[in-house]
């Protein structure tokens, strides 16, 4: 009786124990799942939050960029009276005024988004004055001006000041509604932008004349000198206005599209997407802010720089620095722009594709998908077979190799930092000259289809 109980109970408590086994090792099973379900729902959450604020991000960037002034106007406006210029002396300016047809003749652009449709409609049947500066106020009013801000006295007739904005030599239009008027395409290069004819409108460059220490004359020479399509960064820097050779020193203006992933913004690397901004916001536009860049101290390099303190600018009202941030995530946003069909060839394309990675050994420095070098891309004039005057002008005396993506958008005034390859058939030219690389004439005809083929 005794050993078929004790028999009995072993044999029920390792049923008992396999049961519990069992129910323990499903229940880990069970609660495993639930458990990394919770934590992929934290990550979601998380992750919701992430793309919520680079959305945000984003929008902001956009906003500035196409909308402030970082409180410029103080600058345009209050000290060269650019606003007096556009508004003219009938309506309490000085000269002639700048009428709509003499903007967009000196390549400012008119945001059709912001034109209410009446407007619109009268536009396209001819019933706008186009020639006179009231209108060119009426546009300002509606913030129609791309790059462009007009404050008004509290009646809203008199311009009181003038600001400008990363749009003015960054963005275009469509040309959908006329030519120069149109929806915004931003990152564009204004190419049609005459900076110097525009900044020569100003009654009073003395305060420019100053700060390089020449005459206000010889300002407006330099300005005369840059053309549309150019801008010179540097000549606030180290005040040379012209090459060896006679020729302007302004360089053609950038796109502003393609520069996910690229390490250096400009011609000549000087640093970042935020750096330039920085730069640009502060030193060339004029707002208010905070910069830092001891490299401006040397006054071998950087004389005028150096004299204005430009190394170390602060403002107590710092309206640049909060909007870094989302300026940079906007411009990183931007993609190059697909190019038109009809534009290139594919055929040839596809040839000029296997050439660009193969025989031409373009693809060792503008790397895809970059097309350009992941890393320091920096090269100095004598390895791509050409004078070192720009890049002496900048810290590091180089070239950056520049992206390629979206060429097609920008051939206007030429290619290289100053324009001086007209066609890209020449830069080809070149480069099938300096490297010896012994393209034939349809194997070049090939490569520049395919550059003409990059898009975003």
């Amino acid at each position: 009786m005794v050993p078929r109980l004790i028999t009995r109970f072993l044999s029920n408590w390792r049923q008992a124990l396999a049961v519990a086994v069992i129910v323990g090792t499903l229940g880990a099973a069970v609660s495993v799942p639930v458990a990394q379900a919770g934590h992929r729902g934290q990550a979601d959450l998380r992750d919701r939050m992430s793309d919520e604020q680079a959305q945000q991000l984003i929008e902001e960037g956009r906003d500035t960029f196409r909308y402030d002034t970082f409180g410029d106007e103080t600058f345009w406006g209050d000290t060269l009276k650019l606003h007096q210029a556009i508004e003219g002396a009938d309506l309490g300016g000085v000269g002639t005024g700048v009428s709509p047809k003499t903007a967009l003749s000196v390549g400012l652009k008119v945001d059709s988004g912001a034109l209410p449709q009446q407007l619109v409609q009268d536009l396209q049947k001819g019933r706008v004055n186009l020639d006179s500066p009231a209108t060119t106020l009426a546009l300002l009013k509606l913030d129609a001006v791309v790059g462009l801000t007009g404050f008004f006295d509290a009646s809203g007739t008199h311009l009181q000041s003038i600001g400008i904005q990363c749009a003015l030599c960054h963005s275009t239009v469509d040309d959908s509604l006329a030519p120069g008027i149109g929806h915004r395409l931003d990152g564009y290069a204004n190419r049609d932008l005459n900076v110097g004819a525009i900044i020569n409108l100003s009654p009073d460059l003395s305060a420019v004349a100053t700060l390089l220490a020449v005459p206000e004359t010889t300002v407006r020479t330099v300005l005369t000198s840059w053309g549309p399509g150019k801008f010179d960064a540097e000549l606030f820097l180290d005040g040379k206005a012209f090459q060896p050779d006679g020729r302007s020193a302004a360089t053609l203006i950038p796109a502003a599209y393609g520069l996910a992933g690229v390490n250096l913004h400009t011609y000549t690397g000087w640093g970042s997407v935020p750096y330039w901004n920085a730069f640009v916001a502060n030193l060339e536009m004029h707002g208010k802010g905070n910069f830092f860049d001891p490299r401006l101290k040397n006054a071998t390099q950087f004389p005028v720089a150096a004299r204005a303190g430009f190394d170390n600018v602060r403002n107590a009202d710092d309206r640049i620095t909060p909007k870094l941030a989302g300026l940079h995530f906007y411009q990183l946003s931007l993609q190059a722009p697909a190019p038109p069909a009809g534009s290139f060839d594919p055929a040839a394309a596809a040839r000029g594709d296997a050439l660009f990675s193969g025989k031409a050994r373009c693809a060792t420095c503008h790397t895809d998908p970059l097309y350009t070098e992941p890393g320091w891309n920096m090269h100095t004039g004598a390895e791509i077979g050409i004078d070192n005057f720009q890049a002496d002008r900048a810290p590091d005396h180089a070239y950056r190799t520049t992206p390629l993506k979206g060429l097609w958008a920008h051939q206007t005034g030429g290619f290289y930092h100053d324009g001086r390859f007209a066609t890209l058939s020449q830069v080809v030219a070149h480069y099938n000259s300096h490297f010896s690389l012994g393209l034939s004439a349809q194997e070049s005809s090939d490569i520049v289809e395919y550059l003409k083929s990059l898009g975003g």
